[in-house]
């Protein structure tokens, strides 16, 4: 917001209360003495010459906010420097004539307000007001100034009692007026039991926090340059400057340090028996301070920081930019909003435009019952009509046949009678040819059905069509049921086959097993009889060998043993190379032939329990 459109809100104010009439216009000696005012208070030069020439006496009736607005804009506002004026006195100006007229507290003094506190939250409302005239706050700032005053008080404010007042009266959804805003404040519905006092303090913290751009203000020890001792001052800090007084009264200024995007703060640590300190870095000079303590010290610096940013952002003003904010974001709910109203109001017309189609479905699909049954009717009625036209025929043709055949049972007898009949076999032609052009018309009828029933057939595929459409996104969701099914059904029957499979394995392993112990226990036989044949081949490999050894006498009768296999040549030969140590009754054997033969004729007595046989004989 610019000064213009602050002085403007204004002046509009004091313009409105000199409408006594409320006609939307000023007498032209009230606009002299408004004019002359705000020369005053504004510090412009007066140039009497360009006001009496602008409101001339001989100009017709009053005159309108339009028409004051070029002598405003021309010899006033252009020539308003920022800085040159004090604000609060042009405010002051404007208030005091808008508040004869329209401002009324409650005169038994039970006003949560003073005249003085109604000012500043007029100025307060000025500030945060819409951009247009008539003049009005949103709910939204009317809810954050409040916010602010109860914040300034530590209390918190009742919104619910505020969102009932705003909802008594529908217009103050759109704005309210700074004399209902006044009012409101001054019912005391939402400031109940609080002193009157501790509302002034509050509203004059709010008044200079948004008015006066007063970002904090407070005690603080400062470091002076010259002596390096330390004072307490009071300090104020806004925008562009922070400034230090002697008291909080602010009368006696002892300096200021300008602000700009060259500036920073920084945190220091205790020292000279300070603590709690920060300095403040210019493009000059250093600002040495101490806080209270160190939640003092943090708001100063973040303070300080706030205003450094500004300057570096091009900002005169933290709630200025705030309240652009704000607006921005009113705005874009505004635009969601719409947006959502609209999109329902689409719906709402997609809702409406399907239920009209199905409604046309409906009186289609009635309008082509009703066809079908004017059709049935129809056909019903051509059927019987030609079942009657067939019947009345065959009657004729008999008719004809019959006198046909009379007419030529009589043609010898009664020529007159066949030239008369003769006559009426002509008529019945002709008939014939009425019959078969009665025919035509009926195939032509028939075409002229098709024709109707082939419209109705492609309005009928018009609907087929559509259901179609329908028909196919449902079949669409029954086959993927289907083929899903499917994929479980074979998912089911493989899992089937491989238990099949696994039971199948563990049949064979089982076999493989039982064949295992089979062939372990014939390898255990076969280890059974192979170890008991090597025993019997050691045993008889050693009575071969003793028998082997000639035995020698042992008295008067000498026994003889002797141990043969069965017969064979190539055993005995192999004997009869051992020969000669074998006696058999003191004589040599010739063989083991003979041997065998002798030994059997004198009794021998043959073991045949192994596969070779022992023979023992006893002397004679």
């Amino acid at each position: 917001m610019d000064l213009r459109a602050e002085l403007l809100k204004s002046i509009w104010y004091a313009f409105t209360a000199l409408d006594v009439e409320k006609s939307g216009k000023v007498s032209k000696s009230q606009l002299k003495v408004l004019s002359h005012n705000l020369y005053t208070v504004l510090h412009i030069p007066h140039d009497p010459v360009a006001l009496e020439e602008h409101f001339r006496d001989d100009d017709d009736g009053p005159v309108s906010s339009q028409g004051y607005m070029p002598y405003l804009n021309k010899y006033i506002l252009d020539k308003v420097e920022e800085g040159a004026f004090v604000k609060e006195d042009f405010d002051e100006l404007c208030w005091t004539l808008t508040a004869k007229k329209n401002y009324k507290p409650d005169r038994n003094g039970n006003s949560v307000v003073s005249h003085k506190d109604a000012f500043k939250l007029w100025c307060l409302f000025n500030f945060l007001s819409e951009d247009k005239y008539p003049l009005v706050m949103v709910p939204d700032e009317v809810e954050y100034l409040l916010k602010k005053v109860c914040t300034a008080m530590n209390v918190e404010l009742n919104c619910c009692e505020l969102d009932d007042y705003l909802s008594q009266d529908p217009q103050h959804q759109s704005g309210m007026t700074v004399w209902q805003f006044l009012d409101l404040v001054n019912s005391g519905k939402l400031l109940r039991g609080i002193e009157r006092e501790a509302v002034s303090m509050a509203v004059e913290e709010v008044y200079q926090e948004v008015i006066e751009d007063m970002l904090k203000q407070g005690y603080l020890w400062k470091k002076g340059q010259l002596r390096r001792n330390w004072s307490e001052r009071w300090f104020t800090l806004k925008p562009s400057a922070l400034s230090y007084y002697m008291s909080e009264e602010r009368k006696e200024k002892k300096g200021s340090i300008a602000l700009d995007k060259h500036c920073c703060v920084e945190v220091l640590p205790d020292r000279d028996g300070k603590r709690c300190m920060f300095c403040v870095k210019t493009s000059s000079r250093t600002y040495e301070m101490s806080a209270s303590d160190t939640k003092q010290r943090q708001e100063w610096t973040l303070a300080i920081q706030t205003a450094i940013r500004l300057q570096v952002e091009g900002k005169k003003s933290l709630h200025k930019d705030l309240k652009q904010k704000r607006r921005e974001q009113r705005e874009q709910r505004e635009r969601r909003k719409a947006a959502k109203e609209e999109e329902m109001q689409r719906l709402k017309q997609l809702q409406e435009e399907k239920e009209r189609k199905l409604q046309e479905l409906e009186l289609l699909k009635e309008a082509q019952r009703q066809a079908e049954l004017l059709l049935q009717e129809e056909e019903q009625r051509r059927r019987l009509q030609h079942e009657e036209m067939q019947k009345t025929l065959e009657i004729q043709l008999k008719e004809a046949e019959q006198a046909r055949a009379s007419m030529q049972a009589e043609m010898v007898l009664k020529e007159a009678e066949a030239e008369r009949q003769r006559k009426r076999i002509v008529e019945l032609e002709e008939m014939q040819e009425r019959l078969q052009e009665a025919l035509h018309q009926e195939v032509k009828a028939r075409q002229d059905e098709e024709s109707v029933r082939y419209a109705q057939a492609r309005l009928l595929a018009e609907e087929e069509e559509k259901l179609k459409e329908l028909m196919k996104l449902k079949e669409e969701q029954e086959e993927y049921i289907i083929q899903t099914q499917r994929e479980k059904q074979v998912l089911k029957q493989e899992m089937e086959n491989k238990s099949k499979y696994l039971e199948e394995a563990q049949k064979q392993l089982e076999e493989v097993r039982e064949n295992r112990q089979r062939v372990d226990q014939d390898v255990m036989a076969a280890q059974r009889k192979l170890r008991q044949a090597s025993t019997n081949v050691k045993h008889w490999n050693v009575q071969m060998n003793r028998l082997m050894h000639p035995i020698g006498p042992g008295g008067e009768k000498a026994y003889y043993f002797a141990a043969i296999l069965p017969w064979d040549p190539f055993i005995s030969h192999k004997l009869n190379r051992v020969g000669p140590g074998l006696y058999l009754d003191g004589r040599l054997p010739r063989n083991i032939h003979d041997a065998w033969e002798h030994w059997a004729v004198g009794g021998a007595l043959f073991h045949t329990e192994c596969k070779y046989k022992i023979l023992t004989t006893c002397g004679y």
